[in-house]
């Protein structure tokens, strides 16, 4: 009897062994690998986010102050800074959820406000999201500052700063929602990778 129930015991010990290698099989089919931020890609777009920035802040101030009245050179200058602010201010709270998160194919919801709920690593790309979100801003900031050197000395300031809110609340979002599929699919790849929902 004591013999038999050693082969039992080494059967038992022999499956528990096999059970639990295979377990362990399975259960790294169903872990997702930890995807890292590549540090190259990650500074060639903080470089590029500063270059857009220089882009607007000085290079569209100057230039479109250049092209006004010695007396209304300020007030190009003030817009061009105070749109920066605003956009930022808005992306923010809210403009980074409306391009980029799940939603309608029109417009995202407002899950993300504040930047809120983002991945380390953005789904499709090498970069952290909010790297992706600090570079997709400053598209959001040249956008309406390249639209005022339409109406200089036109337009009060208050309108101005109206028309880049409504710019970056209703017509941005929809042109991402536009255009990041397209760019996809002349890449490649499909429009969901670009406009990856968490």
């Amino acid at each position: 009897m004591p013999m038999v129930m050693g082969r039992r015991l080494r059967g038992l010990g022999a499956a528990v062994a096999m059970g639990w290698a295979a377990s362990a099989q399975a259960a790294e089919l169903f872990i997702e690998p930890v995807v890292r931020p590549d540090s190259g890609d990650t500074a060639f777009i903080i470089v590029a986010s500063a270059l857009v920035l220089f882009m607007t802040l000085p290079g569209l101030a100057l230039f479109y102050g250049g092209l006004v009245r010695s007396k209304n050179f300020l007030s190009v200058l003030m817009q061009c800074f105070a749109i920066a602010a605003l956009v930022s201010l808005l992306w923010l709270f809210g403009g980074y959820s409306l391009a980029f998160a799940a939603g309608t194919p029109w417009i995202g919801d407002l899950s993300g406000i504040g930047l809120s709920g983002m991945d380390g690593v953005r789904s499709g790309l090498t970069i952290p999201e909010n790297i992706f979100a600090l570079y997709q801003m400053m598209f959001a900031i040249i956008t309406p500052a390249l639209v005022i050197g339409a109406f200089p000395e036109r337009v009060r300031f208050g309108w101005v700063m109206l028309f880049s809110a409504a710019w970056l609340l209703l017509g941005f979002p929809k042109q991402v929602r536009i255009a990041a599929p397209a760019a996809a699919a002349a890449a490649g790849s499909t429009g969901e990778v670009a406009l990856a929902s968490r």
